[in-house]
């Protein structure tokens, strides 16, 4: 386990923010925002602000504030200004429907909404229906509603942080759905300090010198760390895009802020690569160091990337739960298609359903034990007592470790096929198909034969929907059987248009369960 030492009392929003002035970076850049250049003394004013604009709304310790904002300054004065007078900033996703955020509002109970003008129209209805909002802060142009600008700039500059301690809860983050429901994972403000320290700092060495861009956005717990929290406690800079980040819109962004670090999804990687075929002259050198989190990485798309970029992948694993990634490949030590060893500062542990050890070589269940974990699920009790176990916290992936000490990721619990009484991964199926000319993604799910017995189904999605048929289908089948053993080929293959898929790019597979099961 880790020895990081962190005090009693502790506020994460003062280790954050304002331990940057104290080390004499006060006039770096804290963040590049389009046309905006926010220095760390700015930062630090404006959260300031932020909190005592709070304050005289009314927020109290441990109230929440909901925070459904594009990436900006303004998420970072919110969420640390919440932090810093110890009331609970919940960030949340901002790609949902009204209802999504009706129920988070509900589930919340948050005293506070600060929203992007332009999300204002998804959260009008439900922020009206809350019986526990008292207030609405617009960041933008939005009549009618209290100016989150205007009240912000009333404030003082000065704030003493509330005196919380290293395991009062400092914010929480919704788990991204692919099961169902999300779930807020409560975190404390010690956690993010283990992940800045063992992860940014231990495995991507970042340093005030870096400059880092991540796709995934700030309301997913992997995008928060790549661009808040990791840059700002190495007294870096982080770029933050507000827009959807379509492959040209992002190669613009490293373009013209030339970051050192680039974050990720799989599916990310594909699209920059295929605009990529279509415009050679694309330059991404500034980048010393991409990684990759929130699904598997294929081996064919690092070799791809590694080959048209010249830049490696750390690929890697973490959670929402977690907080960030525990699991991961490292500069000089990559294993391609493999989620790497642990970060140093966590266990790992792959067990049977029992709870046993896995055998060698086998897949089981990864557990992990960390200072990042959340210490539960807020209002559900059972849920977090099936997930948490003492020190432990189950994943819910499917994991082997090789000869060599890499892990290898075998699918989620509940994505885990046995056919003919064997476990078949799908995410290994998938990547066998994705290597077939014309296939751009594929999910692979369980249905059930005449005989109700589980076996393989592919959904395909082509570069040329037109090539989709009977004749196409049975030639993947036959590629699947050529390279992978003959048990695993998928027994339907449907050609589809898209995946369903969360706004982090994960793919909603039981969307897809449910439609094999009509």
């Amino acid at each position: 386990m880790s020895e990081i030492d962190v005090p009693e009392s502790f506020n994460a929003a003062a280790y954050f923010v304002d331990r940057n002035l104290e080390e004499g970076r006060a006039d770096e850049p804290a963040i590049l925002a389009e046309d905006r250049e926010i220095s760390y003394r700015e930062l630090a004013e404006n959260v300031n602000r932020a909190g005592n604009a709070l304050l005289q709304l009314g927020v109290q310790m441990e109230q929440r504030v909901l925070l459904a904002l594009l990436d900006g300054p303004e998420f970072a004065y919110c969420f640390f200004g919440a932090m810093k007078i110890g009331a609970v900033p919940v960030p949340v996703n901002t790609m949902l429907k009204p209802q999504d955020y009706e129920y988070f509002l509900a589930d919340s109970r948050a005293r506070v909404l600060v929203v992007s003008a332009e999300l204002l129209p998804s959260l009008r209805d439900a922020a009206g229906r809350s019986p526990h909002l008292e207030q609405v802060l617009v960041v933008g142009e939005a009549p009618g509603y209290q100016s989150f600008d205007e009240l912000v700039a009333r404030q003082g500059r000065e704030l003493e942080p509330a005196i919380t301690s290293r395991d009062d809860v400092a914010f929480w983050l919704y788990t991204s759905g692919t099961t169902g429901r999300p779930r807020a994972a409560v975190h404390l403000h010690h956690d993010m300090v283990f992940c800045y320290q063992l992860y940014a700092k231990g495995i991507l060495n970042l340093s005030s010198a870096d400059r880092t861009f991540s796709v995934a956005k700030l309301y997913f717990a992997y995008g928060l760390g790549n661009a808040l929290y990791c840059p700002l406690g190495a007294g870096a800079t982080t770029v933050l895009y507000p827009g959807r980040p379509q492959p040209g819109a992002v190669f613009d962004v490293v373009a013209t802020y030339r970051p050192s670090l680039f974050f990720a999804v799989p599916t990310a990687y594909a699209a920059m690569l295929r605009a990529a075929e279509q415009d050679q002259a694309i330059d991404i050198s500034s980048v010393r160091l991409a990684v990759s989190a929130g699904e598997a990485l294929p081996a064919s798309l690092f070799t791809r990337w590694r080959e048209r970029f010249g830049i490696d992948i750390l690929d890697g694993i973490g959670s929402t739960e977690v907080l960030h990634i525990f699991l991961s490949n490292r500069e000089g030590d990559i294993r391609p298609g493999s989620s790497g060893k642990p970060v140093p500062g966590y266990e790992l542990k792959i067990v049977d359903d029992d709870g046993s050890p896995a055998a060698d070589g086998s897949v089981g269940n990864l557990t992990v034990r960390g200072d990042s974990t959340c210490a539960y699920y807020w209002n559900k009790h059972e849920a977090s007592k099936r997930a948490i176990v003492g020190e432990w916290i189950r994943t819910g992936d499917k994991y082997r470790i090789d000869e060599d000490g890499y892990y290898w990721y075998a699918g989620r619990a509940d994505d885990m096929l046995k056919v003919g009484g064997i476990w078949v991964s799908p995410t290994e199926v998938e990547s066998t198909i994705v290597e077939f000319p014309g296939v751009l993604e594929c999910a692979v799910v369980g249905a059930r034969d005449d005989d109700t017995l589980v076996k393989p189904k592919a959904f395909v999605v082509l570069n040329d929907p037109s090539m989709a048929g009977d004749e196409l289908a049975g030639e993947i089948r036959d590629f699947v059987k050529g390279r992978i053993a003959t048990y695993k080929y998928p027994r339907w293959i449907e050609f589809v248009s898209e995946l369903p898929k969360t706004s982090t790019g994960k793919i909603q597979r039981f969307k897809l369960r449910q439609n094999a099961e009509k």
